[in-house]
Parts: structure tokens; sequence; C-alpha cells
């Protein structure tokens, strides 16, 4: 276990210049920010009056360019954005929009020739063909094939070859061919967009996208290299697993964070945004520096080990709501699957700095025995807190005298025995379908989902829970009130 510092814990706590939006505040943001266009119309003269499909399409190219330019928000870089959600909620939210985004854009050019196709089918589709092939329209154009290889290729990511930073680059590149295309179209060619407040407002869109650009890449380059941190050890844990200790370089302040946050890496020579990847802390916040629970798993981690201590260290956070004080919880269950274990030793080891008197359940669950991480330092908390804990492998191994098989309905039940159901908190990290099937089986055991908070390492369940569902028919609901609100404002306004 990590040796502790002195510092109180609120002098470890981070500091926010901003506000964390709940998602009832963002959800309305969304919904403004969307609609601003429509809603400008109002304070402008239109050029000339639009037919029922004409509003059709000009309202879909309009709502979907806004949307399209808040995308660069919910990316889960900014705090005050994912703060309170979660990261998980807000990727769901960043990739679900995107299709919504996508198909907007493409319905935004046939909405325009449906009552000339209707009534004479040939002029209608050499009408489209003239909205796709003439220079004048060429940036929209540009714009929606960027964004046709932009989203499919997200949802393809896994199954496509290279490595992730060239993915990630490519990634970005699209994303700004596709908004600076689409806006270059509104203020050239838009019969709205070109004048008056909508162009305006177009420029503000463009200012902000540039702005967090700036932030992104700009800003937070130079903090990655004007406040540097270097590896101390590294230390194998388990099968391809490492814990690296990273401690501040001299005149860097210490990260304030709390425990189950976590940060963006890069390393070395490497310290550029595009480069870093996410990693859960591992630690506690009343420890100086940070110690991160890494398995070898892909083109950057596959080296992990084999980092010489003294390597200088690049840190982007805190980021992440995967915390303790969710909720007022009079018992906590953490649930870790395989690295998953990482954001978990960070509140289990948390607990233990704090000697926190209140029941602690811990189910870790991995594929073989050799994949365990940590449990002499588990094992030990035993002494301190008021802790249970079920291991479960799906292998058998030697020595291993835990459970084998799944960490099942069963498994949970006797782990949460003797607690209330009402009054446990449930924080849980692992592969996306046992994150699935996990939730799914504290819901049957009365552990409502405003008491589960989840973490996936990957998103291979897709709606494999009851909670994944519920949660991606509220996206739906909102990009469904975007679409019934801006047919409304269309038909008045314009």
């Amino acid at each position: 276990m990590p040796d502790l510092a002195d510092p109180p814990p609120d002098e470890r706590s981070p500091r926010r210049w901003w506000p964390r939006l709940s998602g009832p505040v963002l959800a309305f943001v969304y919904l403004a920010i969307c609609l601003s266009p429509l809603v400008l119309i109002v304070l402008q003269p239109v050029v000339a009056p639009f037919g029922p499909w004409e509003k059709a399409g000009a309202a879909t190219g309009l709502v979907a360019l806004a949307a399209m330019a808040v995308q660069f928000l919910t990316s889960g870089r900014f705090e005050g954005v994912s703060g309170r959600l979660g990261i998980d909620r807000i990727m769901e939210f960043h990739k679900i929009a995107a299709w919504a985004v996508l198909l907007a854009l493409i319905l935004h050019p046939f909405l325009y020739v449906v009552p000339t196709w209707m009534a004479n089918p040939a002029l209608g589709q050499e009408r489209l063909t003239a909205y796709l092939t003439l220079p004048h329209y060429r940036s929209g154009v540009v714009a929606l094939g960027a964004l046709v290889l932009l989203v499919p290729g997200a949802f393809l990511r896994d199954r496509l070859p290279g490595p992730y930073e060239f993915w990630r680059a490519t990634h970005v590149l699209l994303a700004l061919v596709a908004v600076g295309g689409g806006l270059h179209h509104a203020l050239t060619v838009g019969r709205i967009s070109a004048v008056g407040v909508v162009h305006g407002f177009w420029w503000i869109v463009a200012a902000t996208v540039a702005l967090v650009m700036a932030v992104l890449y700009g800003w937070r380059w130079y903090r990655l290299h004007a406040r540097p941190w270097h590896l101390r050890s590294v230390t194998r844990l388990a099968d391809r697993t490492w814990e690296l200790d990273i401690q501040p370089a001299a005149g860097t302040p210490d990260l304030r964070y709390k425990a189950g946050q976590f940060i963006w890496m890069t390393e070395g020579a490497r310290r550029f945004p595009l480069l870093d990847h996410p990693f859960s802390i591992a630690d506690s916040p009343l420890r100086k520096g940070l110690s991160l629970i890494i398995k070898e798993a892909g083109d950057f981690t596959n080296g992990i080990g084999s980092l010489a201590p003294g390597t200088l260290i690049g840190i982007d956070g805190p980021h992440g709501s995967f915390t303790l004080d969710r909720n007022e919880a009079r018992a906590f269950a953490l649930v870790a699957g395989g690295v998953g274990i990482a954001p978990i030793m960070s509140l289990l080891r948390d607990l233990v700095a704090r000697r926190d008197p209140r029941p602690v359940r811990l189910a870790y669950a991995v594929g073989d025995p050799d994949n365990f991480a940590c449990l002499p330092e588990i094992e030990a908390a035993s002494d301190i807190l008021d802790l249970k804990v079920l291991l479960v492998s799906e292998e058998a191994g030697p020595g291993f005298s835990g459970e084998t098989g799944r960490l099942d309905h069963a498994r949970l039940k006797a782990l949460l025995d003797g607690l209330d159901p009402a009054d446990v908190e449930v924080l849980m990290c692992g592969p996306g379908p046992m994150v699935a099937a996990v939730s799914d089986a504290l819901f049957d055991l009365s552990v409502s989902p405003a008491q589960v908070e989840y973490e996936r390492f990957d998103y291979a369940g897709g709606l494999g829970s009851r909670q994944d569902r519920r949660r991606f028919l509220q996206v739906l609901g909102l990009l469904g009130l975007v679409a019934a609100t801006g047919a409304v404002l269309a038909a008045g306004v314009m």
C-alpha cells in the first residue's frame, strides 16, 4: 500500500473554476444552442419566402450544424460538461448525437428537392446532382463527406487497422473539416445565414470552435510541458499489469483530485494532447503524487512495463465523477473486472486512509487467477475497514481459493447479505459485458439505478443493460425534442 502523507482532505480536493452542470441543465443548454439559429431568424427579414419542404431542409441544416459544433464540447475533456454526469454518459451522448447529425445533414439537400422530385423526378434528380456537384456548394459537400467518414469510422474504431493515435488524429482532422466546411457553406450559400444576426451567430460558433481547439491542443500542450511529472518506479502487480508511481517534478504542484477520478497521461517526447491516453488514478488523494495501475492492452500500454524511472510524464486532469461522494451512502459495494481494479483501488485506498467506518463490500472478477492484482493490500485493508471481499475467476488455477465462474446474481446477493439495498452505493469498473450483466443483477436485488455508477474500459456491452437502454432512450428523447421543437419554430418563423 502506498505511504500516506499528512495533508488533510480539504487541501487535496480539486479546485474548480467552472460549474459542473447537471443533466437537466446540460439538456436545456444543448436544446438552446441547437435551436438558436431558428430563434434568431425572427430578428432578421427573410429574403424570400420558403415552401414547406424548403423550410424543412433549411431548418434541418441549421440545427444540425449547430449540433455538430456542440460535439466539440461533448468529447469528455471539459469538466463543466462531463463532471457531474461522468465520462460514460457523455461519450454515449456524443456518439448517438453524431449519428443524428449525420442523418440530418444527409437529409438536408434531399428535403430541398422533394417538391421538384414529386412533380418531375428527372428534374428533381438533376437539381440534387447540381447541389452535390456545382462548385458553389462544394464546401458543404466536403463537410458532408468528412462526416460520412468520421461517424462510421468512430463506430468501427476497434476494427480498423493502424495505431490508436493515428485514428485519433484523423478523427480530429475530419471533425474540423466537417465543421469548417459546414460553416463556410452556411456563411456563403445559405439564404438565411449569409446576412444578418444568423450570419453573426455562425461567426461566434466558428470562434468558439477555434477557442476549444486552442484550449485542447495549445493551452494543454503548454501545461504538459510547464508542469512536468516524473516516473519514480514501475512495479509488476500481475500478468501484464503494472503499477506506476508518478511524482511531480520540482516546481510542479501536486494534483488535486478525488479518489476514483482519472487523468490523461503522456510520456517523454510524446507529451502532446493528441498522444495522451486515459488512465484511472489508483491512489488516495492523501498521498503525494499519483499511482496508476495499467494493463498491457494496446500500442501504448504494451511498453508500459519498460518505462525507465525518471521518464518525464505529462498529466492532464483530474476528470470524472466516479467518486465516493456522489450520494450520502451508508455502505459501499465496489465491483472490479480485470484492470477495472485501478479506480476501485483508489476508492479502497482512500477509505483505508480515512479509516471510514461504513461497511464496504468488494467483488473482484478476472479471467484467470494470474490476473489478480493487489491481493495482499486488499487483505490488509480488512484489518482497518468493515470489509468483505469476493474473488471470482473464470478459470481455476494453482493455489486459488476463491470462487470459479462469473460474478452472477447469486454471488452478488451473498456479497450484499446483511445490507439494506437502499443504503448501498455501488461503484463498478470493468469490461462492457460484465458491467451490463452486473448492473442488471443489482437492479434485481433492489439496488436502484441512482445508486449504481459505472465506468467501462471498453464498450463491447453496447446497450446490454437496462440502465444503458434507459440512458439511450433519454438521449433519443432529447434529440427528438430538438427535432420537434425545430419543426415548430421553422413553421412559425421561416
